[in-house]
């Protein structure tokens, strides 16, 4: 769709006479001449039936907004392993695949901080935030060599670091 066409469409509401007579088609009461109900035809916003009434086509700001919306942006495998499993910062469910849920556990791993020791207390204060089993998320955690642990105190030991 061009712009012309999109100019047109919208100029057309912008017309008293064409803005009314739109608007008597979609509440069932048009009376305009047949000239105005042309114009709305050629911007796409009314067609005559075969029986020769006009009806409006208010899906013609749908086609409008579709052929003028920008694409969706491109996700990474990983955006779309953490849009599936993540929501509101909270984990809905655990990936059973052991490589999404490693995506899962690496994004949930940046919240200890690389060097730091942390008493068990803590790692479970910050694991509730994404869920409420933190035991299970801190086990899948030191399963995949993410977090270490000696004595109840805990420190990452894998994962991405952020620069």
């Amino acid at each position: 769709m061009h712009d012309e066409e999109i100019r047109r469409t919208i100029g057309l509401l912008a017309q008293d006479d064409t803005l009314r007579a739109f608007a008597g088609l979609v509440l069932g009461s048009c009376d305009a001449p047949d000239e105005v109900l042309q114009r709305l035809e050629r911007g796409g916003l009314a067609v005559r039936q075969d029986d020769g009434a006009w009806q409006a086509r208010p899906t013609r700001f749908r086609e409008i907004l579709q052929a003028t919306a920008a694409p969706a942006p491109k996700l990474s495998p990983e955006e779309k392993v953490l849009r599936t499993f993540l929501g509101d910062g909270r984990l809905r469910e655990m990936p059973m695949k052991r490589d999404k849920r490693r995506i899962v556990l690496q994004y949930i791993v940046r919240v200890f901080e690389p060097g730091v020791r942390y008493p068990e207390k803590d790692v479970n204060v910050a694991l509730r935030a994404f869920h409420d089993d933190y035991a299970a998320l801190r086990r899948y955690l030191i399963d995949e060599d993410l977090l270490s642990r000696e004595d109840n105190v805990y420190w990452r030991s894998g994962g991405p670091v952020d620069l």
